[in-house]
């Protein structure tokens, strides 16, 4: 499924094919279950009046983490607005916008003020906010003062307050290598059993990796699409200049293997939380 929905009235229809054309997404046309259709997908921009769009979403807004982020631009594609979820993509999206030369009107308190947010900050660092309740309170603070950013490297205990936010970076690779002809579920499970062995979720995924000869194998791109990552298929020559702890029968296709070393080349630290692991037709090894 497209990331963005794009919602308008038959007026409109011109502009949203611009909209799309520009960045994607998927034109749906505006009725009683129009919206309701849309929040199964990650950002919405909705071709109308504010009004119109505050009326549909009210019933639907549930958690301001999990709803998807909705800009409402005016029928002659002059302004962008975010009025759901401006700090989780909203604002992102208005400001690419500007492209159509549409102009983006933000109304978030820390960019009004040109301070970064807590939820941009853990976007730069790469990382989720582990306790998100403690948002609100540290972005009142940043409107006052600078807050400082700490990296506490561990093992450590950490003892908090309400007013500090925790965040985890999200930077483990998670290594694929598969039959041909494997399953999107069969790549699904491997990769859910082989980070429940190293006690971690699919929040602390940066991308998934695999080899060259992998790039049109469709049950890894479609499951990697399904978890919301971008997979990465690394040259036969990378994968071939780094040590791989576990032999591979990928020796016979020319390659020293497949998921460890396609993992170790797009990591930081270069080293394996999870040696390869063998789940039916699929390998799955981590790395950080």
């Amino acid at each position: 499924m497209a990331e963005i929905a794009i919602i308008c009235f038959p007026r409109s229809l011109d502009g949203a094919r611009r909209i799309k054309e520009f960045m994607g997404g998927e034109i749906i046309p505006y009725s009683k279950d129009a919206f309701k259709q849309a929040f199964q997908f990650d950002k919405i921009i909705a071709i109308m009046a504010a009004g119109i769009a505050v009326r549909n979403i009210a019933p639907l807004v549930r958690d301001k983490w999990e709803d998807p982020a909705v800009v409402v631009v005016d029928s002659g594609l002059n302004f962008a607005i975010p009025i759901l979820g401006g700090h989780h993509g909203g604002n992102e999206l208005a400001l690419r916008l500007e492209g159509l030369g549409t102009i983006p009107v933000i109304t978030t308190a820390t960019e009004v003020m040109g301070k970064n947010s807590v939820e941009n900050i853990a976007k730069v660092f790469g990382s989720r906010i582990v306790n998100r309740d403690s948002t609100k309170n540290v972005n009142t603070a940043l409107l006052e003062k600078d807050v400082e950013v700490l990296c506490v490297k561990g093992p450590k205990i950490l003892l908090v307050d309400d007013d500090v936010t925790v965040l985890k970076r999200n930077g483990l690779i998670v290594g694929i290598g598969a039959n041909r002809g494997v399953s999107k579920n069969e790549v699904e499970e491997a990769v859910s059993s082989a980070l429940s062995e190293i006690g971690a979720g699919i929040d602390d995924v940066k991308c998934f990796a695999s080899a060259a000869i992998k790039e049109n194998e469709t049950g890894i791109i479609e499951a990697a699409s399904s978890f919301g990552k971008e997979v990465k298929f690394v040259p036969h020559e990378l994968i071939n200049s780094i040590q791989a702890p576990t032999n591979s029968k990928a020796k016979a296709l020319g390659l020293i293997g497949v998921c460890e070393p396609a993992a170790l080349a797009l990591s930081e630290e270069k080293e394996l939380l999870l040696k390869k692991r063998i789940y039916g037709n699929v390998t799955i090894a981590i790395a950080r």
